[in-house]
């Protein structure tokens, strides 16, 4: 569904999402969509970091490439660009140094005189848009029911990590959906990470809410049909416009599926498959990440496990529990580097999908026929985990203990409950499943949800007295 739209006046969108993959590749995939349209991006990025997303540009022609020289900070190696470079421990080191950018970036806003800039963690794009008379939008990666439950400005207790912790328990004030709530010990994280120095002399908290606050308008990769009394409340709660952008599917890579799976997956039967992955920097204790593979041996299934190495371990086959490889022989692979999700989702062979519920991945399970396993770690995966196995009922979370943690029994137990089609459960989240599925491969949709999101973002520039919008993408 693409081609430029001849009937509307040509956006020049900048973008600068947050200095890590699991960011700056949704906010391509957006503008890829953008682009599609006749739209003009200029995409700031981390020097290093283009040579990573070429291939995932779609339209040269109208996606420029910024390079931003990331300025070195104490405390962080030498060249580190992105939070794929270092530790979570120095996340916010990262942080900081794309923090001292601020003057990079407005100098090449005041050259390009964007419509508008996307932006999620620089929280002080807003400020500096608004001195160029430009327009600011978050365009949150995570869903309106986290930012919803988490930052609702309702919640006036979030620089008291204990009272945050016992009001994270339930909904906020208006919150639609009072069935959505969390466990202690995830209230308990939650409150913490909320608290935390996140960049020099600002809370990860104080981040978001300015972010939050000040733009102009808020924004998702997200439907109304799922997510609509989420983004009401967002609109009551931070009065100002939430526009959504749809699923936001990126496009099936075109080289094909490697070889190697392709011999590896068509040894099996139709939907018996289980592929279990945790996206780029979800990484495991060696205690948890053993319970998890000895779970999927004990589901007696094929299984393919993409997953990063354990906490402290060098090799993916030194972590295995022993005896493990020998037990499950050809049926059972742990693999500890990048795979082609999206075509493995689509293999035929492929019947379960074990997911730590990111936004990206958990859309990628709802436009393929696999069925879904919810198994979240941290901040929104825990609450598009409730949104799925409870508001929607497309999947089955598994269970945890009060520390927080799975155990091998409980990952087979869920696995053997979306694939048995003879219990209500099996027949349940299969059904809705399909329902969702359908809805968004119907013909049409995403195009419908971006040109929506395409009137949106004008209506915003034309209201406030922004650059004209040109007709002519070159000019």
């Amino acid at each position: 569904m693409g081609g430029a739209v001849a009937d509307v006046d040509t956006l020049h969108i900048a973008m600068y999402p947050w200095y890590a993959m699991g960011h700056l590749t949704p906010f391509l995939h957006i503008s890829n969509k953008l682009a599609e349209r006749g739209h003009r991006v200029s995409f700031f990025l981390p020097t290093k970091t283009q040579s990573k997303l070429n291939s995932n540009n779609l339209h040269p022609n109208l996606i420029t490439f910024i390079p931003v020289v990331v300025p070195h900070v104490d405390g962080l190696p030498p060249g580190a660009e992105t939070t794929a470079d270092v530790p979570h421990s120095l996340h916010s080191l990262i942080m900081t140094a794309m923090d001292l950018t601020q003057p990079e970036i407005e100098a090449s806003l005041r050259q390009l005189k964007p419509h508008i800039v996307f932006f999620d963690f620089a929280y002080w794009v807003p400020a500096l848009a608004r001195s160029l008379g430009i327009k600011s939008i978050h365009y949150c990666i995570i869903s309106p029911v986290t930012i919803g439950y988490l930052l609702s400005p309702s919640r006036n207790n979030i620089s008291d990590v204990d009272l945050y912790e016992s009001s994270l328990m339930h909904p906020p004030p208006g919150f639609p959906a009072a069935a959505i709530k969390l466990h202690s010990n995830e209230a308990r994280r939650l409150a913490l990470v909320a608290n935390i120095e996140y960049g020099k002399g600002i809370t990860f908290y104080e981040r978001q809410n300015i972010a939050l606050s000040d733009c102009d308008a808020l924004a998702f990769r997200a439907c109304r049909e799922i997510e609509g009394s989420y983004c009401d409340y967002l609109e009551t709660q931070f009065r100002k416009p939430v526009l959504v952008s749809g699923s936001v599917v990126p496009v099936a890579p075109r080289d094909g599926l490697e070889e190697r799976w392709v011999k590896w997956l068509g040894g099996f039967e139709a939907n018996s498959v289980v592929y279990c992955a945790f996206g780029s920097e979800c990484i495991l204790s060696l205690d948890q990440f053993r319970e998890l593979v000895m779970g999927l041996e004990l589901t007696g299934l094929p299984f393919l496990a993409a997953l990063k190495l354990p906490i402290g371990t060098d090799t993916i086959e030194a972590a295995l529990p022993e005896g493990f490889e020998e037990r499950v022989g050809g049926r059972g692979v742990v693999h500890g580097q990048w795979v082609q999700q999206q075509l493995i989702l689509e293999h035929p062979s492929v019947g379960c999908f074990v997911t730590h519920c990111g936004s990206g991945s958990l859309m990628e399970s709802l436009v393929n026929k696999c069925q879904v396993v919810l198994l979240p770690h941290i901040g929104d995966q825990i609450l598009n985990a409730r949104m799925m196995g409870g508001d929607l009922k497309v999947g089955v979370e598994v269970e945890k203990g009060g520390d927080g943690l799975f155990t091998r029994e409980s990952v087979c137990k869920a696995v053997k409950m979306v694939m048995d089609e003879d219990s209500e459960i099996g027949r349940e989240v299969k059904a809705n499943h399909k329902k969702w599925r359908d809805f968004f491969l119907t013909e049409g949709i995403e195009s419908s949800y971006i040109q929506n999101f395409v009137h949106g973002l004008q209506d915003l520039v034309q209201s406030s007295g922004s650059p004209q919008l040109n007709s002519n993408v070159n000019e």
